[in-house]
């Protein structure tokens, strides 16, 4: 059974993020020894841009890196679709990443090592989060991780008439369309839908991986070849499932366990590699 309760090895509190007036709650996971000089870490969940909570950070890749390599995760509560259209997610979203990178001495985070991850919708998130960063020059982001991420609004080879486990083309329409509304089949912002990006050069380094027979193989793939013919280092890795975020949900299956020793992989990778600039804005 999939649980949301916190990993009795990490330290968990809950913030408010001040944002015009209001406030997004948030997540923040650390070590339970303190953190220090630590990579920092926005997580955002998944569930079409329409469902989901950020406790489900809980049940996500996240968990491993505040416990394996000490880094220090923030899971913000962004608003949903249902009531709040686009753009409400990723200025959350991207409110939440400020939050990160201004606090970052009370949180023991490094500001030269701040990443962005999330799974599904909140992969793509992340990478809308990610080119809002470089475009606004403010937040350098060292390394994103945006697993199979839900980011082209457009029918795909993969996405169009899918009828994989968890996640299929109906419900992928049902999620734009609440997401972006009367946009939901126009060329909108890539802020809105990463895939209308035409413009790679200068994102973080990236790494995702995808089931072959899942909805977002075909936009993932697309993403990373994207990223490498503007010659930034992204790799990919895929799985023989239909199963949609089977590493959260079928954790224990033969395809999770080898993503998530690939992920651990690469990350670590990430940790001892990857740094940002902050003087190259």
């Amino acid at each position: 059974m999939i649980s949301l309760k916190p990993d009795k090895d990490i330290q968990v509190r809950t913030v408010a993020i001040s944002a015009d007036g209001r406030t997004i709650p948030a997540l923040v996971l650390s070590p339970k020894q303190g953190a220090r000089n630590a990579t920092g870490v926005l997580w955002i969940h998944g569930g079409g841009y329409f469902l989901g909570m950020k406790e489900m950070v809980h049940m996500s890749r996240a968990v491993d890196l505040v416990k394996r390599f000490g880094a220090v995760v923030v899971s913000p509560g962004y608003r949903m679709a249902l009531l709040h259209p686009y753009p409400a997610a990723v200025d959350d979203c991207y409110t939440a990443l400020a939050y990160l990178y201004e606090h970052a001495d009370e949180l023991g985070v490094r500001r030269d090592q701040i990443m962005v991850g999330g799974e599904s919708a909140g992969g793509g998130l992340c990478a809308a989060v990610c080119m809002m960063a470089r475009d606004r020059g403010v937040i350098p982001v060292a390394f994103h991780m945006p697993l199979y991420p839900m980011m082209d609004n457009f029918d795909t080879e993969t996405s169009r008439d899918n009828h994989g486990r968890v996640w299929n083309t109906r419900r992928n329409h049902l999620g734009w369309r609440l997401y972006l509304r009367s946009h939901a089949h126009d060329q909108v912002s890539p802020y809105a839908a990463p895939a209308r990006q035409t413009r790679f050069e200068g994102l973080p380094p990236a790494y995702t991986f995808v089931g072959k027979s899942e909805p977002f193989y075909a936009e993932t793939l697309a993403y990373i070849e994207n990223l490498r013919a503007a010659g930034v280092s992204a790799h990919v890795d895929t799985y023989d499932t239909d199963m949609h975020a089977f590493d959260m949900l079928n954790p224990k299956g033969p395809e999770s366990v080898k993503a998530i020793a690939a992920f651990l992989e690469r990350f670590a990778y990430a940790q001892a590699h990857c740094f940002a600039d902050e003087t190259v804005q």
